[in-house]
C-alpha cells in the first residue's frame, strides 16, 4: 500500500473509521474514498457495486457496520444480524468483482464463545457456544469471516479479518441507551456531576472482566497489518487451507480490569465524587473477554496508550462533541 494507493473506508466516520482515518493521513496518505450513509446505502446491492465499479479501489477497510452494547443487541437483534450480513457481503463481493488488492474486515471479540478459555485464541473461534444477548451480531461477523476465507480460497483474494477488543476514543457513540460501556459510563457520571446526584447506578454486578483498547492503537494495528510484506501477509489469508486457522488476527492490549474497577476509573476521569452502586437485575454478558494478542505482538506491533490517558482524551472528546450538538 504506497501513498497513491486509492484506499476506501467504508464507515469513515464512526469510531473505527475516524480513527483509521486520522492514522493514514498522519502516514502520509491521502487518496481516500469516502461515502456517508446518505450518500450510498451498504445495504443496498446494486448501489454497492455501482460504486465499485466506478470507484475501483486498490485497498478496503471495511469498518462499516450497525453497532452496540447489550441493551442495543437485546432490543434490536433482527438489525443487528439482518443489516451487517448485508453490509459485508456486498462489500466483500464487489471488492473481488473489481480486483481490490486487500481488504482488511474489522469484527469484534464476540465472535469468540461465551465461556471461551482465557485469553481468547484465534483458534478458539466456534469451538462452543456463543454469548446470547449478542448473538445475531456475532453470527454476522462470524460468517464474514467465512466469507473472507472462502474467498480467499477459491479466488485467491487477500481478505484479513482482524478482531478488535472492546474499543474506545474520539467519535464514539455516547446515546444514553444504545451505546458501549466506557461512552455510556463517561455520559452517566458527566450528568450526575452536573446534577450533583449522590450516585451512579450500573448495569450488572460490576465483576464481569473485560479488556479494552484505544481506537487510535486499533487502527494503527490495521494499517500495520494491511502494509506488512507478502511474505507476511499472504501466510495469513488461509489461501491453500479448508481447515485449521481462519484469516483472522485478535487486536488488543492483552489484559482487562473489572467493570467496576472501570466504572472507578471513569468516575475519576469524569470528576464524580457520588457513590457508586451496582444493578445486578441488569445482564453482565460473557463473564470474561480477554484477547491473545500474542501473533500480532510477535509479528512487531503491541498498544501504546494506557486506560487513563486513552479516558481522558475520550472524555475531552464527550464534552466536545455535546458542545457541537
Amino acid at each position: 500500500m504506497n501513498l497513491e494507493s486509492k484506499i476506501y473506508i467504508a464507515g469513515h466516520r464512526g469510531l473505527v473509521g475516524s480513527a483509521l482515518m486520522r492514522n493514514l493521513r498522519a502516514k502520509g496518505y491521502g487518496n481516500f474514498l469516502t461515502r456517508t450513509h446518505a450518500e450510498l446505502d451498504l445495504t443496498n446491492q446494486a448501489a454497492v457495486e455501482a460504486f465499485f465499479e466506478q470507484e475501483k479501489p486498490d485497498y478496503v477497510f471495511l469498518a462499516a457496520a450497525k453497532v452496540g452494547g447489550i441493551h442495543a443487541n437485546n432490543t434490536y437483534p433482527a438489525e443487528f444480524i439482518r443489516d451487517n450480513l448485508a453490509i459485508q457481503t456486498n462489500i466483500i463481493h464487489a471488492a473481488y468483482r473489481n480486483g481490490v488488492k486487500r481488504l482488511l474486515f474489522l469484527g469484534s471479540s464476540c465472535i469468540y464463545p461465551k465461556l471461551a478459555p482465557q485469553p481468547m485464541k484465534e483458534e478458539h473461534l466456534l469451538t462452543s457456544e456463543l454469548e446470547p444477548t449478542n448473538r445475531p451480531y456475532a453470527l454476522a461477523k462470524i460468517a464474514g469471516i467465512e466469507m473472507c476465507w472462502a474467498y480467499n480460497r477459491q479466488y485467491k483474494t487477500q481478505y484479513l479479518a482482524v478482531m478488535p477488543t472492546n474499543l474506545y476514543g474520539p467519535g464514539d457513540n455516547y446515546h444514553p441507551e444504545n451505546s458501549h460501556v466506557i461512552p455510556a459510563l463517561i455520559r452517566r457520571f458527566h450528568e450526575a456531576k452536573l446534577a450533583n446526584a449522590p450516585s451512579v447506578t450500573v448495569w450488572g454486578t460490576g465483576t464481569p472482566k473485560r479488556e479494552f483498547l484505544y481506537s487510535e492503537d486499533m487502527a494503527d494495528a490495521c494499517v500495520y497489518l494491511m502494509k506488512l510484506p507478502d511474505e507476511q501477509f499472504v501466510p495469513l489469508l488461509g489461501q491453500d487451507r479448508n481447515d485449521g486457522l481462519p484469516p483472522l488476527m485478535n487486536i488488543g492490549v492483552g489484559h482487562d480490569l473489572s467493570i467496576r474497577e472501570l466504572a472507578e476509573m471513569v468516575a475519576v476521569t469524569v470528576g464524580y465524587q457520588g457513590a457508586l452502586e451496582f444493578d445486578p437485575t441488569k445482564p453482565d454478558g460473557t463473564p470474561r473477554k480477554l484477547m491473545d494478542v500474542g501473533r500480532l505482538n510477535g509479528m512487531g506491533w503491541k498498544a501504546a496508550t494506557g486506560m487513563q490517558k486513552g479516558l481522558s482524551v475520550a472524555y475531552q472528546d464527550f464534552i466536545a462533541s455535546n458542545a457541537r450538538s
